[in-house]
């Protein structure tokens, strides 16, 4: 895993965001300002590509917690897509992510959860991974739902391609299926581009 980072460019995205995450997690009302945290992300992608750091599969299993995320909107001249303003999730809304690995031998194979907690209201979704390494990629897709309140289950079933084979999903190009191009991976927080330009800071708690 090539995951050098080394420049004083570098030092200052890194702990701009990592100040930003602890705020968070402490629920500090002295946050970064949401601009600045945008800045250092494209700094942190723009350095990734540079120094075509890599990441494994490895370093992102575990549960993740969204703390910040980046709209896009449609660009007014050129067409295309552009980033809107970053925002903070409220802490009121637990949104979290995690990745395990999977029970075979396949360092590229895994499987993706995605949770929303609002009180004792709980939404899961559940789904197959692959993860890209020389591109930092994670392909993913939610074939499973459950509905559960103060720990019951109320509903539970198969979604959208959930009657498809894994291995489908496992074939299919990148291009078709939805992704995370991570480009900073540290033991406290991941940051990722999805497929729709957006940008987002994860948390571990």
């Amino acid at each position: 895993m090539n995951t050098d980072l080394t420049s004083t460019n570098t030092d200052n995205f890194i702990n701009t965001l990592s100040q930003a995450a602890g705020a968070y997690r402490k629920q500090s009302n002295n946050r970064t300002q949401p601009e600045v945290i945008v800045n250092a992300l494209l700094q942190a992608e723009k350095t990734a590509k540079q120094q075509r750091l890599n990441y494994d599969f490895d370093s992102l299993i575990g549960q993740w917690r969204l703390c910040f995320a980046t709209g896009t909107k449609k660009a007014q001249e050129r067409g295309g897509i552009t980033l809107g303003k970053g925002w903070y999730v409220p802490q009121f809304t637990k949104i979290y992510i995690s990745f395990r690995s999977s029970p075979i031998e396949d360092l590229s194979r895994g499987e993706v959860t995605n949770q929303v907690k609002l009180g004792s209201f709980l939404l899961q979704l559940t789904g197959p991974a692959k993860y890209l390494g020389k591109k930092n990629i994670l392909a993913f897709d939610f074939t499973q739902m459950s509905l559960s309140l103060f720990g019951r289950t109320l509903y539970q079933q198969k979604i959208r391609s959930g009657k498809v084979q894994s291995e489908d999903f496992y074939n299919q190009p990148i291009g078709k299926q939805a992704f995370f191009a991570f480009f900073l991976v540290t033991e406290d927080l991941i940051a990722a581009r999805g497929r729709g330009g957006g940008l987002a800071i994860w948390i571990r708690e």
